[in-house]
């Protein structure tokens, strides 16, 4: 494991050398870093991360991002989502795929009163409705690792949360 200072992430380019995949999940909220702040995480550091890999070697690229990520939404959530994603692809991977969960179910260690809330309610509807609107934070690691494990003829794969639940249990 190797700590990064993601403000000077160059300074840390060998932690990216000789590894054949990439998993990134990095992200952070727009209420605890702000408007600039997330766009910086989201967007720039996992963009120079991707960068940092392939120089480094990495042949496949597996990146979370977000249900309805489209560079051209008006929500700066979606948007930043969207741009990443072709800023990752636009990298030259062998292999790029790109998971688009929907609500992530999870525990958190800080307090986020109305996600706990959105949760709680996603939950019971997830026994209604599995794949529709969330989906455990298990369920995507797995997903990110089967997809791995499968051979793939696509340069890019984009799975979205239903495909994430299918192949998360497989």
């Amino acid at each position: 494991q190797a700590v990064v200072d993601f403000e000077r992430l160059g300074e840390h380019a060998a932690a990216f050398q000789g590894h054949d995949v990439g998993f990134c999940c990095l992200g952070t909220t727009r209420a605890k870093a702000g408007a600039d702040g997330f766009v910086r995480v989201d967007r720039d550091y996992v963009a120079q991360a991707a960068e940092l890999a392939r120089a480094g070697g990495c042949k496949h690229f597996v990146l979370q991002s977000s249900q309805g990520a489209n560079a051209q939404s008006s929500f700066l959530y979606l948007r930043v989502k969207g741009e990443v994603e072709n800023l990752v692809q636009a990298v030259g991977f062998d292999r790029c795929t790109i998971l688009r969960p929907a609500v992530l179910l999870c525990k958190r260690q800080e307090s986020r009163p109305m996600e706990w809330v959105t949760q709680q309610f996603l939950g019971v509807v997830a026994r209604v409705f599995p794949t529709a609107y969330s989906v455990p934070v298990e369920t995507v690691a797995r997903a990110m690792v089967a997809c791995v494990l499968q051979p793939g003829e696509e340069k890019v794969k984009v799975l979205e949360n239903k495909a994430i639940h299918q192949l998360g249990k497989a």
